[in-house]
């Protein structure tokens, strides 16, 4: 059994039991990986991204599997608003951990829409919003726009009065003139609680026999522990680049990419997060997390520390 006091984790105020949560898009609707792992023994489960409209996803194929991870263009496939608020919504108090809302849209206003029933929802108390999702006015996502990604989070802050929001930053900046610091910061001055750093990294399959894309969609987002040294990377960056400013060098960060091990998870807590995400890891082995959370554990321990937030950005220099 995990040790609360050692892994106990706050995330802008919202108490975790441990700081590994279960990614979006990985663990069902809702509470779905309660039947392979116990729930209380996780920190959080970041629900399904919900759009204002239903989304039956791409064609399949829509998941290919690599060496060091998987390609996935799954489309967002979510059964839409009013379903969520009639059929999922009177679900979230009963779950036995925290749930984090997830948020993509098209628009501000489909944003917007979906995030005030989300502050609506008992036990709902952190939203994510993805940004890696297109507008639909430019084109651009809104993630790679400081403009857009500052009317998006002071739009839907507004109507997230009670509810943390995290931003789930893309990993991808090339091709801009815009560092990933410096979003982090434009998402912070617009209102955001925290950040969730990364979403998944653009790439693509082809299958040489037949010479075609593997996927229906051509191309997809790298998830796996291929991304994990980039993600590790990209914390240590925003961390240090916040530290540097006292409004916000401590803002909660919720890591990303590739954890399988306990070792994976320990550093991403000694490059700046506060907390842990598990997606593309779950499918390989759906006890990831609780695995995991007993390693980190332990080697809090062994590091002499109390709690964990002690190793949080504890990095030394060589």
């Amino acid at each position: 059994m995990t040790s609360p006091s050692r892994l106990t984790t706050n995330l802008a105020g919202v108490e975790l039991v441990s700081p590994i949560v279960l990614a979006a898009g990985t663990a069902g609707m809702l509470d779905e990986m309660g039947e392979l792992a116990k729930l209380s023994r996780i920190g959080a489960i970041v629900a399904k991204s919900i759009t204002k409209e239903p989304r039956e996803g791409n064609r399949f194929p829509r998941i290919t599997f690599t060496r060091a991870g998987m390609i996935n263009a799954i489309g967002l496939a979510n059964p839409g608003l009013d379903r969520f608020e009639q059929e999922i919504t009177p679900r979230v108090a009963g779950v036995d951990t925290n749930i984090i809302g997830s948020i993509a849209g098209d628009s501000i206003e489909d944003y917007c829409a979906v995030a005030k029933v989300m502050e609506a929802t008992q036990g709902i108390r952190i939203v994510e919003l993805n940004v890696s999702c297109p507008n639909v006015h430019s084109g651009l996502e809104f993630g790679a726009d400081p403009k857009a990604l500052a009317e998006l989070v002071s739009a839907a802050s507004a109507q997230l009065q009670t509810t943390k929001v995290f931003v789930k930053l893309s990993p991808i900046t090339v091709g801009t003139p815009h560092t990933i610091v410096d979003l982090a910061r434009v998402a912070l001055e617009s209102g955001a609680d925290g950040l969730t750093l990364t979403n998944t990294v653009p790439a693509m399959g082809i299958d040489v026999h037949t010479r075609k894309p593997i996927l229906s969609n051509t191309t997809g987002g790298l998830s796996g522990p291929a991304i994990h040294p980039i993600v590790v990377r990209l914390v240590h960056l925003v961390r240090t680049g916040l530290a540097q400013d006292a409004k916000y060098a401590q803002t909660p960060i919720m890591a990303a990419g590739g954890v399988t091990r306990w070792e994976d998870a320990a550093e991403f807590v000694l490059a700046g997060a506060n907390a842990v995400q598990i997606g593309a890891g779950s499918f390989a082995n759906p006890r990831a997390a609780i695995k995991v959370s007993k390693g980190l554990e332990k080697w809090v321990a062994k590091m002499g520390c109390a709690n964990i937030s002690e190793l949080v950005g504890a990095v030394q220099a060589h």
